[in-house]
């Protein structure tokens, strides 16, 4: 929205709250003056902003800062412009507070300010959308049979529940040092329960780089079972970092400023810091915030942005938005099919991923390949594809698993139409990452007994749970799985041993790298490196490979970043309540102690370390309090990851209209042929692995617990065969 045309908005919009009280009149004439120059001054300068962004960014080829915009940037045109109007209307209410605790000398803040239909009228000039209201949502025909695109209506009565580029869900209110926006650390000499809290960085070094024993290998679990977290966490979480990278106030770009001024909030560098020497801050841009759809105390804390859906619904196929729907699907298909590369396909002809609609991408380039044909970024339903080559598998993987039931379901129903075929198979794949999230990879996190407890059998959609994506989770618990990255991507041949040709990549040189799947022996020997070998197994004594804390060179400057480090500013960010407020939250007593603290992590000499960092157990970051608890039996996470993440995956099944199991979703018949699938079927069916264990996240010896692909059950889409001459299908319809 320009300026002159909010002005010309706000204009009118006051003028419809003017009375014909003189004195009301009167007493409202400054008011509105001072708003209507904080909206206009707002505007200003998040445009200016804005444009020296765009000037100052360096798209040299290959340069990380373009790599990092290229994959965290808000992926559509909507959720931009989302992401702007609320920069603009959290720059307007700090500008009235601002003014406010200057004149009245002392700090004002925005609900003793403003009432709640100025905050709604901020909200609407900054451009923020409307509120959706649940008569729009369609009902009948498509609408009971396919979730839309962008989560939109999933609950008819609360349809932005799950949707994208919508508010992360607070279980617990946000915790800023201003009670609004400023983060756990902006202010220099803040106490908490007497004392300050320890920079980032500072943590980092003294707590996970100094758990530097060789990593453990799990005695139970694949590689896989990490990669697939990390894939199933860009099914259904996606915070965008702030469109500016300049200072609003200052102007100051936050790659030249250690000074806290929205949105740089750089990372402190402790003196002597053996990797960045005399530099004194590392640059961290702040999470876009989101505008909120009802007036609340929530609208008046800064709130982040989900900007996908929170639904398990492979949106990392399909995309969020219709115009990444419409990018990745071959319209032009009779079957219904996904759009595959038009130069590549691997030695037994399975196709890749298509590259993105740009000749010079930000993509690596094969070093010394000036005399090669580039190979640009490749393209999927979720931008962080590229980031590291086991999720560019796992994201081709399902491509061709879309393609290979579509082409199938054409063949068993030859009067369906494209669109019919698309949304058939579109909803056979979403259910499958539900199947193997929720049956397969879930318990293993939080073991048998908790995921017992916790989240138990389905008993049924529940319109009354929000399935919303929550800060904590999003932030904090379900980045555990961080600390089980491996130190190196193992590539293996056939008989499951370190490839020849293609050997085994330090993690580093894994990212924004499609040249090696292009050039280096396809997906095969990834896909055997992550069923062929065991997972690392976080522990006390090694929190974190040095790969992730020191040579993380892919994210927002041409240097190496600390992982762990970013994971804590990012919690901080966010306004995450500390680690007690949590406990409290899941039915733990606080600890207030550093005996307290010892029965809950038992490595005497961690637990020293932590109360000589943070003082006191409360004051822990609530990701790293979560890492470094004792796990519980059989799980890869302690109680109170567990419980956070139990809680989630709990509410993502419950809250969903479309979850697989529910009556009405599939017929009976086609429920049990969902649950023969598995994803070592996927693999057999969508590459030329030909020997897999039966459940791909378990460890094994090759060849002993290695089974023939002919071996592996698969589904039978016979179900799905409908006869054109009936008015009616075979879903049991009625028990919706």
């Amino acid at each position: 929205m320009s300026s002159s045309v909010s002005r010309l908005l706000l204009c009118c919009i006051l003028l419809s709250y003017s009375s014909t009280d003189a004195a009301t009149e009167s007493k409202r004439t400054k008011p509105e003056n001072v708003l209507l120059s904080s909206v206009n001054a707002s505007l200003q300068l998040v445009k200016s902003a804005l444009h020296h962004t765009e000037k100052s960014t360096n798209y040299t080829e290959s340069s990380c800062l373009q790599m990092f915009a290229f994959s965290r940037r808000a992926a559509t045109a909507a959720t931009q412009g989302i992401s702007q109007a609320a920069e603009v209307f959290q720059m307007t209410l700090r500008l009235l507070t601002d003014k406010a605790s200057r004149r009245q000398k002392r700090s004002v803040s925005v609900a003793e300010l403003l009432s709640t239909e100025e905050v709604e009228l901020i909200a609407n000039l900054s451009g923020c959308p409307p509120v959706i209201q649940p008569a729009t949502c369609p009902r009948g025909e498509d609408s009971e049979k396919y979730r839309t695109i962008s989560g939109v209506c999933n609950n008819r009565k609360e349809p932005l529940w799950g949707a994208a580029s919508t508010a992360l869900a607070r279980w617990l209110p946000a915790e800023y040092e201003d009670g609004e926006s400023q983060p756990r650390g902006w202010n220099t000499g803040r106490h908490y329960s007497s004392f300050q809290l320890p920079p980032v960085r500072e943590v980092s070094v003294r707590i996970m780089q100094s758990s530097g024993q060789v990593a453990l290998e799990d005695e139970a679990y694949s590689q896989l079972l990490v990669d697939w977290g990390q894939y199933i966490d860009h099914d259904i979480s996606f915070t965008p970092q702030t469109l500016s990278k300049v200072a609003f106030l200052e102007g100051h770009h936050c790659l030249q400023t250690c000074e806290n001024s929205d949105p740089c909030f750089p990372i402190q560098i402790p003196l002597h810091d053996k990797l960045f020497g005399s530099k004194s801050c590392l640059p961290f841009f702040r999470s876009s915030p989101v505008c909120l759809s009802a007036p609340t105390q929530q609208m008046l804390q800064r709130q982040q942005m989900n900007s996908i859906t929170s639904f398990l619904d492979a949106s990392t196929v399909y995309g969020h938005s219709v115009d990444i729907e419409n990018s990745v699907r071959n319209l032009s298909s009779p079957e219904g099919l996904l759009v595959v590369n038009s130069k590549y396909t691997d030695r037994g002809g399975h196709p890749y991923l298509p590259f993105v609609n740009s000749s010079r991408s930000a993509c690596f380039q094969q070093p010394g390949s000036g005399q090669w044909e580039r190979v640009e970024c490749f393209m999927a339903g979720d931008s962080r594809v590229n980031e590291i080559l086991p999720l560019t598998a796992l994201h081709t993987l399902w491509v061709r698993e879309h393609n290979r039931l579509a082409t199938r379901l054409k063949q068993l129903n030859t009067h369906w139409s494209s669109e019919t075929t698309y949304q058939e198979t579109r909803k056979i794949i979403g259910a499958l990452h539900q199947i193997i999230t929720m049956r397969d990879y879930v318990p293993k996190i939080l073991g048998k007994q908790a995921f017992d407890e916790l989240i138990g059998p389905y008993e049924g959609y529940d319109e009354f749970i929000n399935p919303s994506v929550s800060n904590v989770f999003a932030t904090a618990a379900f980045r555990f799985g961080h600390s089980t990255i491996s130190a190196q991507m193992k590539r293996l041949n056939q008989s499951f041993q370190e490839h020849p040709q293609f050997p085994s990549l330090n993690l580093h040189q894994t990212f924004f790298s499609p040249w090696r799947i292009i050039r280096e022996g396809g997906l095969d020997p990834i896909l055997r490196g992550l069923l062929g070998r065991a997972a690392a197994r976080q522990n006390q004594q090694h929190l974190m490979t040095e790969e992730l804390t020191e040579k993380l060179v892919v994210l927002n400057i041409p240097k190496a970043l600390d992982l762990a480090a970013l994971n804590l500013q990012r919690g901080r960010d966010h306004g995450l309540p500390g680690y007690n407020d949590w406990r409290v939250f899941c039915g733990y007593d606080r600890l207030e102690s550093k005996a307290d603290l010892m029965a809950v992590v038992s490595d005497r000499n961690l637990v020293e370390k932590l109360i000589d960092l943070y003082g006191h157990p409360g004051n822990m970051d609530v990701w790293l309090a979560g890492l470094v608890e004792d796990l519980l039996p059989g799980a890869r996470t302690g109680p109170l990851f567990a419980c956070l993440i139990a809680k989630q995956m709990k509410m993502l099944r419950e809250g969903d209209r479309f979850w697989w199991e529910r009556p009405g979703v599939f017929s009976p018949q086609q429920r049990v042929e969902l649950q023969r699938h598995s994803l070592s079927r996927v693999f057999c069916d969508n590459s030329e692995v030909t020997e897999v264990p039966l459940d791909a996240f378990t460890v094994g010896t090759y060849p002993k617990d290695f089974l023939l692909c002919r071996s592996i059950p698969s589904v039978d889409l016979d179900p799905w065969k409908e006869d054109p001459e009936k008015d009616s299908s075979d879903l049991d319809s009625a028990e919706l």
